[in-house]
């Protein structure tokens, strides 16, 4: 996903550059619940840089993509947050459960909720996004076990499009509360064909976690604000946006056509 201006505990301290020689001897954060749980039952040492860039840097936490983002970055619900205006990082260790970037301690003084709110309101239409669909080359009335195995990994970059449209889809039906076993499970089972921040991703969206832009969307649905809380979903990045929005109106029409959703 590319950046956009990303929600933020205010709480923190502001922050404009992270290099190895920063006076800085910290780097505070917020962190998602499971993503803090996750760093403090990890192992010590070395962890592998999976992409560097201006805004974020990600790494690989056992298996798992912990990323490190600015004030610019994409709030995904795997990353920790701080209010860099940029990353110029090289390495990357754990040590007690603190991921250290550099030698300098990333540390976290707030912990976030980044469930997806129950959803309560009216379903969506389809209409504005079904250039995801053409995208992908493949007609999506549904999602089956079947078709997650055509979506995964489908697409470019390091989340590719199919699976952020699967992202909406699970998502919505964590907020309904509807289980979703089948396709949950051919997810899981696939993990491996796509990126690992996109297969960290799915997890999340597998545990009802996402970016705040989808929170706010869900709010919204059946209210005035509905429209507007769309677009901004729909501008996160080059197609992330426009996948999870595709693959969560997907989901608000099969929930609500009786016997469709899986």
């Amino acid at each position: 996903m590319r950046s956009f201006a990303a929600r933020v505990g205010r709480s923190l301290h502001r922050q404009t550059v992270i290099l190895a020689s920063s006076v800085e001897r910290v780097i505070p954060v917020s962190a998602p619940l499971r993503v803090h749980a996750h760093l403090r039952r990890s192992s010590d040492g070395p962890v592998r840089v999976v992409h560097r860039g201006r805004d974020a840097v990600y790494v690989d936490v056992g298996g798992r993509c912990v990323g490190v983002i600015g004030r610019r970055a994409t709030a995904v619900p795997c990353a920790l947050r701080s209010l860099a205006e940029s990353f110029d990082v090289g390495s990357a260790h754990l040590r007690d459960g603190v991921l250290h970037l550099d030698g300098v301690p990333v540390t976290v003084g707030r912990l976030l909720d980044v469930g997806v709110p129950p959803l309560a309101g009216a379903a969506s239409t389809l209409t504005g996004v079904e250039t995801v669909a053409e995208q992908l080359g493949i007609v999506l009335p549904v999602i089956t076990p079947a078709v997650v195995a055509r979506l995964i990994g489908r697409g470019d970059g390091l989340t590719p499009l199919g699976d952020d449209v699967l992202c909406g889809w699970i998502a919505v039906h964590r907020a309904a509360g509807v289980g979703t076993p089948a396709v949950d499970a051919a997810v899981r089972a696939r993990l491996s064909r796509t990126t690992l921040l996109s297969a960290s991703l799915l997890d999340c969206a597998l545990n009802g976690e996402v970016v705040p832009e989808f929170a706010v969307y869900v709010s919204a649905l059946g209210a005035p604000a509905e429209t507007d809380a769309a677009a901004a979903l729909a501008a996160i990045g080059h197609t992330s946006g426009s996948g999870l929005l595709h693959g969560a109106r997907l989901a608000l029409s099969a929930l609500h056509t009786p016997g469709v959703a899986a």
